[in-house]
């Protein structure tokens, strides 16, 4: 059972990023009724299992128990959605919890590597160019009325949509959800604006220096396409080749042929706005400059250097076909399918012609899509790695290597306090 919410951490307020994320994870810690204790204890006692959680474009809680005790957990459910009660200890808990976390992830280069490539692509202040765990300043600084008000915005019936997945009749269950959900009014729900974001008129190199790193972490791309592209399948089997399964070509490339590296890939996160594109992976130190030269050249060869065969094209499309139903075998997979076609406006049939868009993509659509959306000229390329040992390295690269912006580990330019890029070095 999940509860999808049409609202995300894009409606975080610019002076709290983090606010959707601290609130779902809020909803659980008690309600008008339960204490956070409580709702542990009685969904142990039926084995059931509740989650919540949110990323850019929506908000989600979900629930997980046998047929037989849908009743029960029903309630607990509903009593969480529609009566939270947002505990000021239970936030301080949750305030420390991730405060704690956001100390860790400045030892994890791949953590540092999202939350700067985030903000070089959108800006600090674009609703994509925070991370949704907000910073330590905006975590000190939410108040359980700073909850509250932004689930009285947002946690309404008219935004959100109920998928049930499971050994369940509709006669049977619409009149106990109709009954559950007693109570829980609708309201206007402001819109989410997702702005254009800035644009990129020549590849840049940003570095952040982590001093005795043994690998560099490596995202290269660019401010993708939303889901609602016409090109989503061209873009899907396109990527599949490029760097979204095993036998790609970047990974062919920089794990198989060079060594550089355990695996290299690429991928576009589809939003409702327009999402990354991103390049990846985490390669040897000695090789950073080189790895970077690699990539760029795969980026290159899918736009026509180096051209798709029909053999290439086909075994990437029979891949995504035959890989296809393996994201149905259970309730949970379903239901989080489901959930695409709930958040983007997905037709009824999508699923249905899944397989068969997938095979209409052609040779042509490859390299206009590539073209059209690739542009290795315009990219950020980030590298997190021990600048001593390859900053030299970087500046030796042809035309790129004289654009290199030294970074913090929150996006900002050295001996800055503002983030988002900075100015070259």
């Amino acid at each position: 059972m999940n509860l999808v919410l049409k609202t995300g951490a894009a409606a975080d307020p610019q002076d709290r990023p983090g606010l959707a994320s601290m609130t779902a994870a809020m909803l659980d810690e008690g309600t008008k009724t339960r204490s956070s204790l409580d709702i542990s204890n009685q969904l142990a006692a039926i084995g059931s299992n509740l989650s919540t959680g949110a990323d850019f474009d929506s908000t989600g809680v979900s629930m997980l128990t046998l047929a037989r005790h849908l009743p029960e957990a029903l309630d607990i459910f509903t009593d969480v959605i529609k009566n939270p009660a947002f505990p000021e200890e239970e936030l301080t808990r949750q305030r420390q919890q991730r405060l704690t976390a956001l100390l860790q992830r400045r030892d994890n280069a791949d953590a540092i590597a999202g939350v700067v490539y985030a903000s070089l692509l959108y800006g600090i202040n674009h609703p994509y160019g925070h991370p949704t765990v907000g910073n330590e300043t905006s975590v000190k600084a939410i108040t359980p009325d700073d909850i509250r008000r932004f689930y009285e915005t947002y946690y309404r019936p008219n935004n959100a949509a109920l998928i049930v997945v499971g050994d369940v009749k509709p006669a049977t269950l619409i009149p106990q959800l109709e009954r559950a959900f007693t109570g829980w009014k609708s309201a206007n729900v402001p819109a989410v604006n997702i702005s254009a974001p800035p644009t990129r008129n020549a590849a840049h190199i940003y570095m952040v220096d982590r001093p005795g790193a043994a690998q560099s972490v490596l995202n290269i791309g660019q401010v993708g396409v939303p889901r609602s592209s016409p090109d989503y399948f061209p873009l899907l089997v396109m990527n599949h080749m490029l760097g979204g399964q095993f036998t790609s070509r970047v990974n062919l490339n920089l794990r198989e042929n060079k060594g550089y590296t355990y695996g290299a890939r690429t991928a576009f996160d589809f939003r409702r706005g327009a999402g990354p594109f991103m390049a990846s992976a985490g390669v040897q130190t000695a090789v950073t400059s080189e790895s970077i030269t690699e990539f760029l050249r795969e980026l290159r060869g899918i736009r026509g250097e180096i051209p798709v065969t029909p053999q290439e094209l086909e075994f990437s499309k029979q891949s995504l076909i035959r890989g296809f139903p393996r994201g149905f075998e259970t309730p949970e997979q379903i239901a989080g399918r489901l959930s695409a076609v709930v958040l983007y406006g997905l037709p009824d049939s999508y699923f249905n012609n899944y397989m068969a868009q997938v095979r209409a993509v052609t040779l042509a659509d490859i390299e206009r899509v590539a073209n059209k959306y690739l542009d290795p000229s315009r990219m950020a390329i980030l590298v997190v790695g021990d600048r001593r040992v390859i900053e030299s390295h970087l500046r030796s690269l042809p035309e790129i290597g004289q654009t290199i912006t030294v970074l913090d580990t929150e996006g900002r330019p050295e001996g800055s306090s503002e983030g988002g890029g900075g100015t070259n070095r």
